[in-house]
């Protein structure tokens, strides 16, 4: 179930980081503003922050096995589509949105299957592992496509991944099939409950907790989106670019494994503080550095700027009902991914007014916001497997 989930977390991950590379190419050909760059991954991870809640209300009463897997045929089948496009900034909105919603099962639906999968054993560790496996995605596909497109064009790279989406989408569902997993009535019927609906044993620590994570994935969102501008400024190659964010994402495998050891030793509000100051200081060495520099140091920004959502998901699942876990996660990855859309259209509006450097400086101060709102979370982190009423 551990190795679906990641297989599925590496894909769709893919999909999504893929679309930092292609960016650029897409702004040279159709000779896009900032604002309409930021627009274009707005409409992907807002498809993606849409479809959270409705996936995980769906996969209660369907299951999660061909949900998911159908899911993910729309998210290829969206990148085919761009690729098979007449080219217009219009048609390529409409088609990164629907790509985007289908992709919003993944994060809530493989999130449950894996917790309900170790809901006895090493969950938080599992939850870990299939965090981590994203940025394998991350890793290997925008430098892949990047390369693929340096070669024989962006439309073709596009095409291929998307094929092998489809491929992955068929795996998806007979191998669940094949487990007995993710069938509809699997997922467990709801008792009453004093709580909210949404089965949140700790409100003020989970509003904490998703403000933080808004904040977190917003700042990641934002950096990712305009970095390759930064990195083009300075001299950086295409190519140079996915090798660029290969080293990000590699940071950030890396980080969240590392967060996640972080975090049994030093604590999780620690963790968090340290993550974020970090990421913050990181953003602006690259702002300021040279090319060899800031390239250099993209692998320890990538450690701070992922690194925290390794603590923060695996929270998640402490703080809820086992009941209501795939809408709570869709609830949570709602209000993430929807921070993460909105996050590159407000900082391309700001960008086309101060310049990529100054933006990337805005964002590196707004990450720091997490810090207090740490404070808030503090008590809920304490309680975390206590008994509840």
């Amino acid at each position: 179930m551990l190795a679906i989930a990641a297989g599925a977390h590496v894909l769709h991950d893919g999909f999504s980081d893929v679309v930092y590379v292609l960016l650029p190419l897409w702004a040279a050909e159709l000779h896009l503003t900032l604002t309409q760059v930021g627009i274009l991954k707005t409409a992907y991870s807002g498809g993606m922050a849409a479809f959270q809640i409705p996936a995980g209300l769906l996969a209660e009463r369907y299951g999660e096995r061909w949900i998911l897997a159908m899911g993910t045929v729309v998210t290829a089948g969206g990148f085919v589509a761009v690729a098979a496009s007449t080219g217009t900034f219009p048609a390529l909105l409409a088609l990164l949105l629907g790509a985007g919603l289908g992709s919003g099962v993944q994060h809530p639906l493989s999130s449950s299957l894996v917790s309900k999968a170790f809901e006895t054993g090493a969950r938080r560790a599992a939850l870990g592992t299939y965090n981590v496996a994203g940025d394998l995605g991350k890793i290997a596909a925008p430098a892949a496509v990047a390369f693929a497109a340096t070669g024989v064009g962006w439309r073709a790279a596009a095409t291929a991944f998307g094929i092998v989406g489809l491929v992955t989408a068929a795996a998806i569902g007979l191998l669940l099939a094949g487990l007995g997993a993710g069938a509809a009535g699997a997922a467990a019927n709801p008792r009453p409950t004093r709580e909210s609906h949404w089965g949140i044993r700790d409100a003020r620590g989970f509003r904490a907790l998703a403000a933080i994570a808004m904040i977190d994935t917003a700042t990641r969102s934002a950096l990712l989106t305009f970095l390759p501008f930064a990195l083009q400024a300075k001299g950086v190659t295409v190519a140079g670019l996915g090798v660029a964010l290969a080293l990000v994402f590699a940071g950030g495998a890396v980080g969240k494994l590392v967060c996640a050891l972080a975090a049994e030793r030093l604590g999780v509000i620690r963790t968090v503080v340290l993550t974020e100051a970090a990421t913050a200081l990181g953003i602006g060495i690259v702002v300021a550095a040279p090319p060899t520099a800031a390239l250099a140091v993209l692998p320890p920004l990538g450690v701070a700027l992922n690194g925290t959502s390794s603590v923060l998901y695996g929270t998640v699942a402490d703080l809820v009902r086992p009941e209501r876990r795939s809408r709570a996660y869709g609830l949570f990855y709602t209000l993430s991914v929807g921070a993460s859309s909105l996050a590159p259209t407000l900082y391309g509006i700001l960008g086309d007014a101060l310049g990529v450097p100054r933006t990337l400086v805005v964002v590196a101060l707004v990450v720091l916001v997490t810090i207090p709102l740490c404070l808030v979370l503090r008590p809920a982190v304490a309680g975390v497997g206590a008994p509840t009423a």
